[in-house]
């Protein structure tokens, strides 16, 4: 799911407690308006304070029936059935309201409320919907928020889908290029569009494309980050995590690498926001010392900034307490550049204690004795929750490499590229340094295809252990 959708998506949240909220206040309005109390006079007074509190409770009540029903789930519903779950929701919410007045004999004078209560958030749940629907789909009628496609398939299902989303652009879908067949001179065209960022994802179209080639093409798009897709009748094979829609009557598959998206992915970016803002105040202390350690054996810059990649593939600045002397650091905020780098490549010949893709250098020469400490005990990591707070990483998730490392990736291994990078994660609680770059990859993609909520708070929970334990930390 792309940004724009999961925008709407969250959307729905807020905008039914204040459709709740609006019902249950215009029910009480609507009981003490002139018209009600001259057909019905008021019996027994309600005080607007404890309505008030009422009504809160139950909008929590309402909105977990809500989530029940189904009315937060990412796919995409047409209206009508929208409405059946929206009565559904409201009317069990209803029950549980009348439910506790009887036992509670609470707002025993105003059946009408409740009536009206039911009635009014029916329709301003539904009629916010409705608003919300609307604006969706005409900014998808102008164009945003559009996935870019290309449909690899030469038969009429290929050219019926191109034209299905071409003629109907609230599916969300603009197909840029149609390839006829797969082979290594399409290969190089879609290159040219990932380097420009012009693709997002690839649909296979042609039931008859050989199924070596098929893979191949499943292999490319994991390597490249892009949405896979393919026509129901494509593959006998079953997949775990898949999500079926049918844009214009035709059944298409999404094989999703990872459970980690809709509200999973809503859930996980507010935890990161919450938790790194905790922690930062937490860990301002360790801040302040290793930032003295830091100036007093060598002086400003205490931040060190480097180039990683995260998800997708992007390119970001990580943040860390420099512990390195500034002569032998390596980036854009230092000089020598070059010759460090020719300097680091020779201990990585003599020191790595890593095989592969990612190196590791043991007793490095380069480290302040300060440095060491705060490698030891992971301070150095702390202004990782900067890059978290600005949405670059997540709190667990596969570490952050440098370009350079990820360029020798092997296509396998670029699957830890499907979600953001993380400060803690399997591998820094499996074995941190001491792992091998290819047991790490398979660490991280377990993660990734099993990732839960409880999964990440027992990494988490489990992550200053291993910092105490001190194992394969340099």
């Amino acid at each position: 799911m792309n940004r724009f959708n999961l925008t709407f998506t969250a959307m729905r949240l807020p905008l039914d407690g204040i459709a709740l909220a609006c019902a249950a206040a215009s029910a009480y309005l609507l009981r003490y308006s002139r018209f009600a109390t001259e057909v019905r006079p008021i019996l027994q007074d309600i005080p607007y304070s404890a309505y008030i509190q009422t009504s809160v409770t139950f909008i929590g009540v309402w909105i977990v029936m809500f989530l029940i029903a189904g009315l937060y789930s990412t796919r995409p519903r047409r209206a009508w059935n929208e409405l059946g779950r929206v009565i559904l929701a409201c009317t069990a919410g209803a029950m549980i309201l009348i439910s506790s007045v009887f036992f509670r004999r609470e707002l025993t004078q105003s059946r009408f409320i409740i009536i009206a209560i039911w009635a009014l958030s029916i329709f301003f749940v539904y009629f916010g919907r409705l608003i919300l629907r609307a604006i969706q789909h005409q900014l998808l009628r102008l164009g945003f928020g559009h996935e870019r496609l290309v449909i690899v398939g030469s038969d009429h299902q290929a050219h019926n889908l191109a034209r299905i989303f071409a003629e109907s652009p609230i599916f969300g879908f603009t197909v840029v290029k149609q390839l006829l067949t797969w082979n290594d001179q399409q290969k190089d065209s879609l290159k040219s569009l990932i380097s420009r960022h012009q693709i997002d994802g690839i649909v296979l179209a042609d039931p008859d494309l050989p199924k070596d080639k098929a893979l191949h093409l499943i292999s490319f798009a994991n390597k490249y980050n892009l949405h896979f897709r393919y026509l129901a009748d494509m593959f006998a094979a079953r997949f775990t995590n898949i999500e079926v829609s049918t844009p214009g009557g035709v059944p298409l598959i999404e094989v999703k690498p990872t459970p980690l998206d809709g509200w999973g992915r809503i859930a996980k970016r507010f935890e990161d926001i919450v938790l790194s803002t905790v922690l930062l105040i937490l860990t301002s202390p360790l801040w302040i010392v290793g930032s003295l350690l830091v100036l007093i054996e060598d002086g400003f810059p205490i931040l060190y900034k480097s180039e990683r990649v995260g998800e997708k593939g992007k390119k970001f600045v990580a943040y860390k307490l420099r512990s390195m002397f500034k002569k032998f650091s390596i980036g854009p905020q230092f000089s020598n550049n070059k010759k460090n780098l020719e300097f680091e490549k020779e201990l990585i010949k003599t020191n790595s204690i890593k095989a592969g893709a990612v190196y590791k250098i043991a007793d490095d020469p380069r480290v302040l004795k300060g440095g060491r400490f705060l490698r030891r005990w992971s301070i150095d990591e702390l202004p990782n929750f900067i890059s978290v707070l600005k949405g670059d990483m997540s709190l667990v998730g596969p570490r952050p490499h440098q370009p350079r490392e990820v360029e020798q990736y092997t296509d396998a291994q670029r699957s830890v590229l499907t979600i953001k990078p993380g400060i803690t994660g399997m591998a820094q609680i499996s074995g941190r340094s001491d792992l091998i770059f290819d047991e790490e990859a398979r660490l991280d993609t377990w993660y990734i295809e099993n990732w839960s909520p409880m999964l990440d708070l027992y990494i988490l929970l489990k992550t200053p252990f291993a910092v105490l334990q001190r194992k394969g930390a340099y």
